[in-house]
């Protein structure tokens, strides 16, 4: 029977998440990537490619009781949801995974297949959604939503009781005020500063954040 985590994704973030699970006394025993040219990212793991080679992992894996996944996709994409979705139909228990240098309030909530990073914190009654990635040094503050499939890039700060949609970046170093919506599949530039609403799929940049597109 198989035992450890398997992280779909074979690139930088799989091997941040590697590092976090080895200092979690956890190990990962499979990675995938549906690029046909991916390349394996931890040296003596075995990498397979795209929804056949899962197949055929799962087929040979057996049981799953003692399996976890992990998605190790940093775009803001709707593959994480799926791939999320795969996982839990297999059997795979996708947790959130908390760096232990992270701070979680403990009334905050972390949905499945979240990261929390070194030095984030996630404060009182904050809301972290699926597949959401809250990177290093990152802090979303007091009562905040992030939606699903969101990424909140290194040094990034979301400040109390902001609303964030769905698939969302907020790049490194910005700051989002409080109060404020983010519209679904928005991009926030690096090191912008967000003094109002940002509309669905919009791209925001500078300080003041403006928007620049689409």
């Amino acid at each position: 029977m198989a035992n450890g985590y398997v992280i779909w994704g074979s690139s930088g973030h799989a091997k941040v998440l590697a590092e976090l699970l080895r200092i979690r006394g956890d190990r990962v025993i499979a990675l995938f990537d549906d690029r046909s040219d991916a390349q394996p990212a931890l040296e003596g793991v075995p990498l397979y490619v795209g929804s056949e080679g899962f197949r055929r992992w799962h087929e040979q894996a057996g049981q799953m009781d003692g399996v976890r996944g992990a998605i190790a996709i940093g775009h803001c994409i709707p593959a994480k949801l799926d791939i999320l979705r795969r996982f839990q139909s297999h059997g795979v228990a996708v947790p959130p995974l908390i760096h232990p240098q992270a701070h979680v309030c403990g009334n905050a909530r972390l949905g499945a297949g979240s990261h929390v990073l070194a030095q984030t914190v996630i404060s009182a009654e904050a809301v972290v959604g699926d597949a959401t990635i809250v990177n290093h040094r990152a802090s979303v503050d007091h009562e905040s939503v992030l939606g699903a499939g969101c990424h909140v890039a290194p040094g990034a700060t979301i400040c109390g009781c902001v609303t964030v949609g769905d698939q969302v970046l907020v790049g490194a170093g910005a700051v989002v005020l409080s109060h404020l919506r983010i519209g679904e599949r928005a991009v926030i530039g690096a090191g912008a500063v967000v003094t109002r609403d940002v509309p669905a799929g919009a791209v925001v940049v500078g300080v003041p954040a403006r928007r620049v597109g689409p």
